[in-house]
């Protein structure tokens, strides 16, 4: 599992705060496929004899899946997306209630049947959330386990009543917002609703102070849960290597059971709640009878760790799968088992249905493999069964005596395709690339500012592929990215994220003066968020006059931190999205972020309605898409002396050092020279200091005048120049399209000031 960076501190910190992150994911497939490993499987069956089974699935993508079944065919129906890390475990609850747990440290509620929308946000773990238990008889009743060994207990119907409060109350705390349960000294839970039309509600049940019951004993994570049918039992277990039996209408413990040598990682409980089996990374399988408290049979089946569990309605046989890539069918009683299949990846979960057995591993891909469920007799009348040791040894052994099992079936039933994920990337150096490698071994170069494939090079050594598309270029580092979802997820900090310039012309900018700058994460913003704020703009007329004027709010809720921010002199004062920083419609980026209230959310930027305000978006990120506003600019000059080359006749230009934006190309440095050899006439826009900065306001003609004060179509500005000039560093002569700081980075090498020579070319 992978942890989720801060998006901040507490209140209770006494370091500075740190701003909220804005991350965005890309995806250029299909919507309707997961795109990294499966954790987790729920099956509905169809209420009445005309409608069709439902599977659930979810995903390290951060999403969740509904999946209308039938005999050969599964169809996405629904996306739930609103966690924004793994998706971990899920069950099915009463009346149509889907529960579903991640690495972000929250629950969340869903009507199993609806578009995709989150009904409520159960926030009281301190870390992951790994695993959930339901009653299948109290189906009110859910219980979740997480990493510090937490275990709570929650009864759905109480956690889940909305709470009228005053409008104005509403208003101020929770308008479009998402509930954090760190605003009370007492342990509650925030509620948070999605509605259909997207927008962001609240409810909360803080001000009747419910909050789960609390089964306190793991000292260490919990990494499985089960619970008997009527909710008077639960089971627990993790790496503490022993089973925890607990009361949950009290939280209060009943035994502790020993005798697994390493984590466990999968429970069951028969329907009375008498039986129970786990499945453990040491291997073994083991049947415990909790009314004698003692375990009653151990089977060594598998050689490597058990990671899932299903059992037949009888209890009479157990499905097994984990880490050795295998699914062994026991019977419990006779102690034989069969290895029904074998595949190339971990196995994680299981979900029986019917004759059949849903599958889910570290593969974005669901398989369905035939199990007969109903009568797992006739998987053992097909032969290749033996007997299960009861020592963790037994197998391995086996194994290598070359006694391997034959399995039953060499290819799933029915596969529901996943699309790869993506397990390797490299950020190239002009900062808007990234080259990525999936699962499949196939190559692909995106733009990040637009987040999209631009090149799809196919099974290509990616090593080969990143030098072949190496650039001598020297941009900073404005975002940083990961893969941990399967796809690419680009992270903007402020004020980091707004380090990178570029002038229009090498962006393809038309329209805009050439040696205009762009500030890549300020137009990246643009483009995220014009859905968003073409929708608040038709939703500005109704909201000013039941809010006030919502962009003057806007510019006046930082007003005590002016003395941070200035404005972008370049930007336009219109939200045009130039080419370079529009983003897909098909396949639209999520964004991944938080405001002032509440946890994290995650939207498709498309699904934005435009009540989107600073309580859900970080305000830095409002500030510069509706204000213009930028944080102070650091860095952004480069320092060098200009000399001639050793032994040259050239005259000496300048004694002092000069200064430039960092971006500035070497051409402009050839221009300086010929204006000052050629044209002999004092520089507009020299400083008193001695220094200069050409290609700033005021200063433009000297970076765009030639060698005879006139240019000609077609003719870039250093080859209009004469004399003809050189530029060099190190004795290295300096390309004309090269920046200062590129110049810096792979020529000079040094941490102390530039030092370029200049001469004159005979002949040229």
């Amino acid at each position: 599992m992978h942890r989720v960076g801060s998006a901040g501190n507490t209140s209770n910190s006494t370091r500075p705060r740190k701003e909220k992150r804005l991350t965005y994911v890309l995806s250029d497939a299909d919507d309707t496929k997961h795109c990294a490993g499966i954790n987790c499987l729920a099956v509905l069956k169809a209420s009445a004899p005309d409608a069709c089974d439902y599977l659930f699935t979810g995903s390290r993508d951060g999403t969740l899946k509904r999946w209308a079944l039938t005999e050969n065919a599964a169809t996405c129906s629904a996306t739930f997306e609103s966690h924004v890390d793994w998706v971990n475990d899920a069950v099915l609850a009463g009346n149509n209630t889907l529960v579903s747990c991640s690495s972000d440290t929250t629950l969340k509620t869903w009507n199993c049947l609806s578009d995709g929308a989150c009904s409520r946000t159960l926030r009281q773990h301190t870390d992951y959330v790994t695993c959930l238990a339901t009653a299948k008889k109290n189906s009110n009743i859910v219980a979740s386990g997480g990493l510090g060994g937490e275990v709570f207990i929650w009864d759905l119907e109480a956690a889940l009543v909305p709470v009228s409060k005053s409008a104005e109350t509403m208003e101020d705390d929770c308008e479009n917002g998402i509930i954090s349960a760190g605003n009370s000294g007492m342990p509650i839970t925030g509620l948070c609703s999605i509605s259909s039309a997207s927008s962001i509600s609240l409810h909360t049940t803080q001000s009747h102070g419910y909050s789960p019951i609390a089964a306190k004993g793991h000292k260490e994570s919990v990494y499985a849960l089960a619970m008997n049918d009527s909710g008077s039992l639960l089971v627990s277990g993790g790496t503490e290597k022993v089973l925890r039996v607990w009361d949950p209408r009290t939280g209060s413990k009943t035994m502790k059971l020993r005798g697994h040598t390493d984590n466990i990682r999968a429970l069951l409980l028969d329907p009375t709640g008498r039986f129970c089996l786990s499945g453990s990374s040491d291997s073994m399988i083991r049947l415990w009878d909790l009314g004698q408290q003692r375990c009653v049979h151990s089977y060594a089946v598998h050689t490597d760790s058990v990671w899932a569990l299903a059992s037949t309605p009888t209890f009479s046989h157990v499905y097994s799968g984990g880490r050795d890539l295998s699914l062994y069918l026991t019977d419990l009683t006779t102690r034989e088992s069969v290895l029904l299949c074998t595949k190339e990846h971990p196995i994680l979960q299981l979900a029986l249905h019917d004759d059949s057995i849903w599958v889910a591993t570290t593969d974005s891909s669901v398989h369905r493999w035939l199990a007969d469920g109903r009568n797992p007799q006739k998987v053992f009348q097909r032969g290749g069964s033996f007997l299960a040791g009861n020592l963790s040894f037994t197998r391995a052994r086996a194994c290598l005596e070359g006694s391997t099992p034959v399995p039953v079936y060499k290819e799933p039933s029915f596969t529901i395709p996943g699309t790869p994920g993506i397990v390797q990337h490299k950020i190239l150096n002009n900062r808007r690339h990234v080259l990525t490698k999936d699962t499949a071994g196939s190559v692909k170069l995106w733009e990040i500012t637009r987040g999209i494939v631009v090149e799809d090079y196919g099974k290509v050594s990616f090593e080969e592929k990143k030098e072949e598309l190496f650039e001598m270029v020297s941009i900073p580092a404005w975002y940083t990215t990961d893969t941990r979802l399967g796809s690419l997820s680009i992270h903007l900090d402020t004020p980091q994220c707004f380090s990178a310039e570029m002038y229009s012309a090498d962006l393809n900018i038309f329209g805009k003066p050439e040696d205009d700058k762009v500030n890549l994460a300020r137009e990246t913003l643009k483009g995220l968020l014009a859905h968003w704020l073409a929708k608040r703009k038709k939703r500005s007329g109704q909201q000013a006059s039941a809010n006030g004027d919502v962009a003057s709010k806007d510019m006046a809720v930082r007003n005590h931190s002016q003395s941070r921010i200035e404005i972008d002199g370049n930007a336009d004062s219109d939200s045009m999205v130039y080419p370079p920083f529009e983003f897909s419609t098909v396949s639209p980026p999520s964004i991944i972020t938080e405001g002032s209230h509440g946890g994290p959310w995650r939207k498709k930027i498309t699904e934005l309605n435009g009540s989107e305000d600073e309580k859900d978006l970080p305000w830095w990120c409002l500030d510069c898409v509706l204000n213009n506003r930028l944080p102070p600019k650091e860095n952004t000059k480069c320092s060098f002396y200009l000399h001639p080359c050793e032994g040259s006749t050239v005259p000496v230009l300048t004694q002092g050092k000069l200064s430039a934006p960092r971006i500035l190309r070497i051409h402009k440095v050839v221009n300086y020279v010929v204006e000052k050899m050629v044209l002999d006439k004092p520089l507009e826009g020299g400083n008193s200091d001695g220094t200069y900065a050409p290609g700033l306001p005021g200063q433009s003609q000297l970076a765009t005048l030639g060698g005879d004060g006139s240019f000609r179509p077609g003719l870039k500005p250093w080859q209009k120049l004469k004399p003809f000039i050189e530029i060099l560093c190190n004795n290295q002569v300096l390309s004309p399209d090269m920046s200062l700081a590129t110049v810096r980075a792979y020529v000079w090498k040094k941490n102390d000031d530039l030092v370029l020579n200049y001469r004159i070319v005979q002949g040229r």
